[in-house]
């Protein structure tokens, strides 16, 4: 198979989006065109194009005086975000079950062993990094590109919170319903993974919530 190498806008937008999805960026810190372009080695344009369609995504915040910065989740954030997931991710994890792969359920366990792996060996970066491809590529095998794209969008906004959550608990400590959605998945029983994925993501809302709590109590 011939490499088709990505165009570099491209790559720009996607090397900042994981530094956002996986906590390399921490809620509040500022963004500057300068510092990205150089932490990158990349031109002034594409990360300007790539700051723009973030910002557009909901993964950056631009005040009016143009200062970019990653954005800090609120309480009425969390309560949006919290129903937009328990609404969206479970449905489509159900929606996954008749038409998931057996190629795709491999990648499912590969990301799950590998998450595990993290875990026990407390990298959070290796964490945060094969939760998301755990969630994303049982998502994409439900075939609802709506759906998808907007729940994509969320964990954009909340990615540089779970960094927070697993600064405060540690690894062992954050929650994993997935060994249970995988069960339910072999047996066909698109209950068992809608239930499974609904108890994941109202675990991983209230650690987000406590975390925020603790940050913002008064010492």
């Amino acid at each position: 198979m011939e490499y088709v190498k990505r165009p570099v806008h491209q790559s720009v937008y996607e090397d900042i989006r994981d530094q956002i999805l996986f906590g390399d960026m921490a809620p509040g810190q500022a963004v500057t065109i300068q510092g990205l372009a150089d932490t990158l080695k990349a031109g002034m344009t594409p990360v300007r194009e790539a700051i723009r369609r973030l910002t557009s995504d909901g993964a950056l915040n631009m005040t009016e005086n143009r200062r970019v910065s990653v954005p800090v989740i609120t309480h009425n954030c969390i309560e949006e975000l919290e129903f937009m997931r328990k609404t969206l991710e479970p449905e489509l994890a159900r929606r996954a079950v008749s038409k998931i792969r057996d190629a795709a359920k491999e990648v499912l366990r590969a990301h799950d062993n590998a998450l595990n792996s993290a875990i026990s060996q407390g990298d959070i970066k290796g964490y945060l990094t094969h939760n998301y491809h755990f969630h994303a590529t049982l998502y994409q095998a439900a075939e609802a590109p709506i759906m998808t794209a907007t729940v994509d969008r969320l964990w954009l906004r909340f990615g540089p919170s779970l960094r927070v959550v697993c600064g405060r608990h540690g690894t062992m400590n954050l929650p994993d319903k997935h060994a249970d959605l995988l069960a339910a998945l072999d047996r066909n029983d698109a209950t068992g993974v809608h239930d499974a994925m609904a108890e994941d993501v109202h675990q991983g809302m209230i650690q987000i919530r406590e975390a925020l709590h603790a940050t913002t109590e008064p010492n």
